[in-house]
């Protein structure tokens, strides 16, 4: 199988990116070599062991904070990210803060921590999610006489005065710090409103942040229901809160101004949004009545429009009024040609079946019982009009009714002979 070829360019900012997601940040224990400072105030060194060597550049943000610039020899512990110097396509480590080599206890533990909660997936970057860029409410974990909550509400007055603060008072140094840190985040995580939360505090020695290594302050940020900000110490200083919080922010100033967006962007957003929405509008009434304009145009004048229909019903009007004529008069014509043709064979026919009815009403005439009747015989009927035909059907003290040609005679059967 062919393999991929590579950009030299891409080849190191895919192996950065490797080393980045692998690795940072890194805290490394070695020997400062070679150690120089350019006129740019960044620093450049190897830390090296017995066993290997790297390349170091300490910028001039990170450099200006040490208490004394190192020199060869010294033994120092290094937190920084690996990446690659890509003009030269070397291994660098990018140093954010240095420290001699026995301070060591506390940073011991520090790593120990850190691997352990590293291994079980809490600083990984797919749990990392995206702040809301307008919360319904920010929630704000830190001292009430620390100078960060000063400094933090300053901030979120003067960017977002719109959104409700909800503050949960916590101490923020010495040994009982940790478990009131816990109790004041689980109190904001039971707040529905609350979108987002700030971890803050400002910034101090090794010791003064320890509470912020704290092992169950660390699963209880990673616990957080809503993204959390942390912005502990200054720029250099690195926590375990850092790392399982959604994001990491150099100060507490820097976390307020994180947290939301500012609320003038938002209403410049908004106040773009509606020219863009006025603009559509007329943009979309001037196409309508253009169109308009050009349907008109094809259709002219309603009132010449109507004029020239009038016209042509008027027209259409006469030329069925004369087709109707002429079709009366066609049909009128025709009618009088059958007439002259069938007429004497109608005449003759209806002669012929005038005599034929009245021979009929004359052979009917002859069989009507009332010239029977008028010879002198009777017409003998029983109840509900029975016709008696023969002498058996009277019975002796038996009602009958005699039809004679004149009326009728009520009769009582006294007796019946039978011949």
């Amino acid at each position: 199988m062919t393999p991929k070829i590579w950009p030299v360019g891409a080849l190191c900012r895919a192996i950065a990116d490797a080393l980045d997601a692998r690795f940072n940040p890194v805290a490394v224990r070695g020997e400062i070599s070679g150690f120089t400072r350019a006129s740019s105030g960044h620093c450049y060194f190897t830390l090296k062991d017995e066993s290997g060597q790297i390349r170091c550049a300490m910028f001039r943000r990170a450099a200006g904070l040490l208490s004394r610039l190192p020199r060869d020899g010294d033994q120092v512990e290094a937190l920084g990210r690996l990446g690659v110097y890509e003009a030269r396509g070397e291994l660098q480590l990018v140093v954010e803060s240095l420290r001699p080599v026995g301070q060591g206890a506390l940073f011991e533990e520090f790593l120990r921590l850190k691997q352990k909660l590293e291994a079980e997936g809490l600083f990984d970057a797919a749990r990392k999610r995206p702040i809301a860029p307008m919360p319904r409410a920010i929630g704000v974990v830190t001292s009430l006489s620390a100078a960060a909550l000063h400094d933090v509400m300053t901030a979120l007055q003067r960017r977002v005065p719109h959104i409700p603060v909800v503050l949960a008072p916590a101490q923020v140094q010495g040994a009982e710090a940790a478990p009131t840190l816990v109790k004041a985040l689980q109190s904001l995580y039971q707040q529905a409103a609350v979108d987002v939360i700030l971890l803050v505090r400002g910034g101090g020695a090794m010791e003064d942040l320890w509470c912020f290594n704290d092992e169950q302050l660390a699963r209880t940020v990673a616990q957080s229901p809503v993204p959390l900000i942390s912005g502990v110490g200054h720029e250099t200083d690195f926590t375990l809160a850092d790392f399982c919080a959604d994001l990491r922010a150099p100060t507490p100033t820097a976390a307020a101004e994180l947290c939301a967006t500012e609320h003038s962007v938002v209403m410049g957003a908004l106040s773009l949004l509606g020219e863009r929405l006025s603009q559509a509008a007329w943009d979309a009434l001037d196409e309508r009545a253009q169109r308009l304009d050009e349907v008109q145009q094809r259709l002219g004048r309603p009132s010449q429009r109507m004029g020239q229909q009038g016209s042509d019903l008027r027209m259409w009007a006469q030329r069925l009024r004369a087709a109707a004529r002429q079709s009366l008069q066609r049909e009128t014509h025709q009618l009088a040609q059958c007439q002259a043709r069938w007429q004497p064979a109608v005449t003759q026919f209806t002669r012929a079946a005038q005599h034929r009815m009245e021979q009929a009403q004359l052979r009917l005439g002859l069989l009507d019982p009332k010239l029977v009747l008028r010879r002198g015989y009777a017409w003998l009927q029983a109840e509900q009009g029975r016709p008696l035909t023969l002498a058996a059907e009277a019975e002796p003290g038996q009602s009958v009714t005699a039809i004679l040609a004149d009326g009728e005679v009520d009769l009582t059967v006294l007796q019946h002979r039978l011949d």
